[in-house]
């Protein structure tokens, strides 16, 4: 029997236990050992690690953080608006819309006195801890182009996302975890894409954690429970393939995805060692459990995802992000035709929110985390097709930010009176993206990766750091 066959059964029988745990957690400090091309921090970091709370389907900035009067006054007129998705069919976008107001009343909250839709009561109760960016705008009018571009900082093209380059940039703060966790991705509107390496090397890829629609209690790793009867055991079975992987590695000579998944499997062996007790929050407390509206039925399964983020956070994973959605055609808050459906949704993340910016608080953690909520887009003050719902809107939409050196109880920018247009403090995704790195310590010029000819960063060629907003 050749070296290779028995190598080959070797693999077959001892890594079932940790094998596609493997491939699934890619990014450990062990596995970042050559510079990056960040190497040092470029700036003085103000934060550690990012939580993103993605809402999928594009919240309306106008029945949350942005409050427009106008709509309730002239509501049910017809008026002429530039529509951005018109515009992207036909080249031509002025056309007549029926104005919606609001179904939700709003209020003035906190010290700041920001106005705030009843749809969001929790988190209004901490208004004072968030930095709301009015002047939002991206690129992308229909939602696959614009969550790649919220993710990757392109609409179409295969580029790395944002935790890779992160994770790249700074590496991971515990050995034992991957640095870049996605918890209850999509699989549409891009898919792996959202968290995928393209073009760095794989082992920067975001390690899953269930996916969306389903249910947050079954939403583990695969294979984290190791399959041998002690440690001992599993480390030995261990040693002997980092012996046939040195083998095979010499080889291969250079082969930077081959020596990712070696390097993964010495994760995968760590991870099983520390990590089970990590996704388990048994041992929460009633009152943290509470805080996050666990045990709820509107508000348990987002509330089980922002709990594991806070642990996660804890633990020290770099980048960190929490997808509100599902996998069906029409993501989550995408209300054409049913408006008055985002009350379901705000019901569901509302508290969780909440309570996640008061669990970071207390445990001293929100000051070098920076949370991050919002949407690939907005949408519309007027009715779609005169109907019962709103349609997309890029062109000038609400995300806020807290923690992590941001202005806390700050507003920046503005929509028209109708809330339709960003006219004042225009923030472009790519913006947004270069203010978080700089938070991070990293300059998005240049954090860069050279390929096929290139250098390559997330914010492309464009890209300014918003100095308003960082106190």
């Amino acid at each position: 029997m050749s070296d290779w066959t028995t190598r080959r059964q070797f693999l077959k029988q001892s890594a079932c236990g940790f094998g596609s745990l493997a491939w699934s957690a890619l990014a450990s400090k062990a596995a970042l050992a050559e510079t990056t091309s960040a190497g040092t921090l470029h700036f003085p970091a103000r934060a550690k690690r990012v939580i993103f709370l993605f809402m999928q389907g594009g919240v309306s900035q106008v029945d949350s953080f942005d409050f427009k009067p106008k709509l309730a006054e002239l509501d049910g007129k017809k008026m002429p608006f530039d529509d951005a998705r018109q515009r992207a069919n036909t080249g031509t976008g002025e056309s007549t819309h029926r104005i919606l107001k609001s179904p939700w009343k709003f209020a003035r909250y906190g010290e700041s006195g920001r106005w705030v839709s009843e749809l969001f009561p929790h988190t209004a109760m901490h208004t004072d801890k968030l930095c709301l960016l009015h002047g939002m705008q991206t690129e992308g009018v229909a939602h696959g182009p614009a969550t790649l571009f919220l993710h990757c900082g392109a609409t179409n093209f295969i580029r790395p996302s944002m935790g890779s380059w992160v994770l790249y940039g700074l590496g991971s703060e515990n050995d034992n975890l991957p640095g870049f966790v996605t918890i209850g991705p999509s699989a549409g509107n891009g898919g792996a894409r959202n968290y995928g390496t393209a073009f760095l090397p794989a082992k920067y890829q975001g390690t899953a954690v269930g996916q969306a629609g389903m249910p947050a209690e079954r939403a583990v790793i695969r294979n984290l429970k190791s399959i041998y009867s002690s440690a001992d055991l599993g480390r030995r079975e261990l040693e002997r393939l980092r012996e046939l992987n040195a083998i095979q590695q010499q080889s291969r000579g250079v082969d930077g995805e081959y020596e990712a998944a070696v390097a993964s499997y010495e994760l995968a062996w760590r991870m099983q060692q520390s990590a089970p007790g990590l996704f388990d929050i048994v041992g929460e407390s009633k009152e943290t459990l509470d805080l996050y509206g666990i045990g709820r039925k509107e508000t348990d399964n987002f509330g089980r995802q922002c709990l594991l983020a806070r642990r996660l956070c804890e633990a020290g994973v770099r980048y960190i992000q929490v997808t509100y959605g599902d996998n069906t055609a029409n993501p989550a808050w995408d209300q054409h035709s049913n408006l008055p459906k985002h009350a379901e949704h705000a019901r569901a993340v509302d508290q969780p929110c909440a309570g996640l910016l008061e669990d970071l608080a207390r445990r001293g953690l929100l000051e070098d985390t920076i949370v991050w909520w919002g949407s690939e887009f907005g949408r519309t003050p007027y009715a779609e097709k005169n109907g019962t719902g709103r349609d997309h809107n890029p062109g000038g939409f609400t995300v806020w930010l807290a923690g992590g050196g941001f202005k806390p109880s700050f507003s920046h920018g503005a929509t028209d009176e109708f809330g339709h247009r960003a006219i004042e403090g225009k923030v472009h995704m790519h913006d947004l993206h270069a203010t978080i790195l700089r938070q991070l310590g990293l300059d998005h010029e240049r954090l860069t990766y050279r390929y096929a000819g290139r250098n390559f960063r997330l914010t492309d060629v464009s890209g300014r750091i918003i100095n308003d907003i960082i106190s």
